[in-house]
């Protein structure tokens, strides 16, 4: 196989790789800090507010990882910049 096949193929792996793996962790800090927002709410439904305001800030930090793993995934797969070290 030449070098152009092998860097694409090792880009396929990677960003599948990349996207399976940095999809599990984030999804399972939103599953956990749902969890700990609502246990908060029902030992203290008078700060119900504020906990969510901070949930709500934490779910779109959580969130933003997952946007920049998507970013790179598709910069890997359809502007690779390693394919530029061939020319």
């Amino acid at each position: 196989m030449e070098t152009k096949g092998l860097i694409v193929l090792a880009s396929i792996i990677v960003v599948a790789l990349m996207m399976a793996l940095g999809s599990y962790a984030p999804a399972r800090a939103l599953g956990q800090s749902i969890q700990s927002a609502l246990e908060a709410i029902s030992r203290q439904p008078e700060a119900s507010s504020q906990i969510t305001r901070t949930f709500i800030i934490g779910i779109a930090i959580i969130e933003s990882i997952v946007i920049y793993l998507f970013v790179i995934a598709l910069i890997l797969l359809f502007a690779n910049p390693l394919l530029d070290y061939l020319k």
